[in-house]
């Protein structure tokens, strides 16, 4: 094996299995030079989505480079400056069916067109669901494939106030052609499907219990034979309890999350929802549940009422405000500035979540991307599509903010499964990939 050859492929070259990694590099005469995926780094992906466009004057950087400047919406990110990467002039190019609103979101991380439908949206045609799959199930299928990267979940689909009605301006995440995946926005049954299995311990505990109760009652009245069948299955059970305790007893990394009782699926609400929702995805990461997750707040054309920061009116409605109205400016930065607050207070807790090989933190190994259906909402252009990535998990340089004329969103996905080692020549429509993956190391 030359020094130019990975310790992976190695390992793949002599046919054995993933488990015989940890063997190889305890034998010093096999030397390999060290890759990304020698060190085993748990690289992390968290698409973040609000609706509606951005305020431009109040969000784009003036300055380019390392030397850029947070406008007030950008201002809760200023802490993680080191970490952060600004896109502007990224361009969601593709056409077809549905208005922008619905291109917006359906398109945007999937990179493909819309099929027909009967979805009435806007004085455009109407449409169906996308007609590809989205980059981060792309990514979450790549990762499980490999036993070293496999985890329980593969993807996790985070929710706030998204409305149960399922159509294209309600689903970001696509699993395939047709097949949108709807995210879970009810932070207790989000619990549920991460911490399920200590319920059900307990439940089978309980169970456990009586039955042990049952069998004592009912020895007395059985003779010598039934009685010695009746022990071995006593005998069963307390290895059952036994199994228990041991899986009981296992660490999972973190200590799993209480969360407030009662807090109901209303809009104002959408605060503690949020928080919710945030340490559950953070304390997912932790326990290597997931490693690809999004994070989708209401949906294209949302109307949260965001009343807890003195704006009254639905969202949507005022996006549609003109630029002359400053009342309606102001609510709109005031709208994407809390929206920026809760990807600052993602980035926080992550970076104060240790990992638990002692390699860092939480946010040195994931990338966030928070990003938007639309560049403006009053003229709904999908150019100046908004990207804003916080964290070290996609090994981009980050510090900085870049500006690129018009570039199709679809080269930017494919920067995103590169940076996993997923070496795609296209993705979604492939007319939009000329060029290949940006440049962002």
């Amino acid at each position: 094996m030359t020094r130019q050859t990975s310790r992976r492929q190695f390992v793949r070259d002599l046919g054995l299995s993933a488990a015989a990694l940890p063997f190889v590099a305890n034998l010093p005469s096999l030397g390999y030079a060290a890759d990304a995926a020698d060190a085993r780094r748990k690289q992390r992906l968290i698409v973040m989505f609000s609706p509606n466009g951005i305020v431009p004057k109040n969000f784009w950087p003036d300055k380019q480079g390392e030397d850029f400047d947070f406008k007030p919406i950008l201002k809760p990110l200023e802490q993680f400056r080191d970490k952060t990467l600004i896109l502007h002039g990224m361009s969601v190019k593709l056409r077809g069916d549905g208005d922008n609103h619905m291109r917006g979101i359906g398109c945007l991380l999937t990179g493909i067109e819309l099929f027909p439908g009967n979805i009435q949206g806007g004085s455009h045609t109407p449409a169906g669901w996308a007609s590809g799959q989205s980059i981060d199930q792309e990514i979450r299928n790549f990762l499980q494939k490999d036993p070293a990267t496999r985890t329980r979940f593969g993807s996790l689909e985070f929710g706030v106030m998204v409305p149960d009605k399922a159509d294209t301006w309600t689903r970001l995440s696509y699993a395939g052609a047709n097949k949108p995946l709807a995210p879970i926005d009810d932070p207790y049954q989000m619990f549920d499907k991460l911490y399920g299995r200590l319920k059900d311990r307990a439940v089978i505990a309980s169970v456990l219990d009586d039955l042990q109760q049952d069998m004592k009652t009912l020895r007395g009245a059985l003779g010598a034979n039934e009685q010695r069948l009746l022990d071995e299955h006593a005998q069963r059970v307390r290895e059952m309890e036994r199994e228990l305790q041991d899986a009981a007893n296992q660490p999972i990394g973190h200590a799993v999350p209480k969360l407030e009782a009662g807090v109901e699926d209303q809009n104002d609400n959408m605060p503690k929802i949020s928080k919710m929702q945030i340490d559950l995805l953070v304390n997912s990461f932790a326990a290597d549940f997931t490693r690809v997750a999004t994070l989708q707040y209401t949906n294209s054309v949302g109307q949260a009422r965001m009343k807890w920061i003195g704006v009254d009116k639905g969202h949507h409605s005022l996006s549609h405000a003109s630029d002359n109205d400053k009342s309606a400016q102001n609510d709109l930065t005031k709208i994407n500035t809390w929206y920026c607050e809760q990807m600052a207070y993602l980035a926080k807790r992550l970076a104060e979540t240790p990992e638990p090989d002692g390699n860092g933190t939480l946010l040195d190994n994931t990338t966030i991307v928070w990003t938007n259906e639309l560049g403006k909402g009053n003229s709904h252009t999908l150019n100046d599509i908004p990207f804003v990535m916080v964290g070290g998990g996609l090994g981009f340089k980050t510090g900085r903010a870049m500006r690129f004329r018009h570039t199709a969103h679809n080269r930017l996905l494919m920067s995103f499964a590169h940076a996993f080692g997923h070496r795609i020549d296209k993705f979604g429509n492939p007319d939009l990939c000329g060029g290949g993956p940006l440049d962002l190391g």
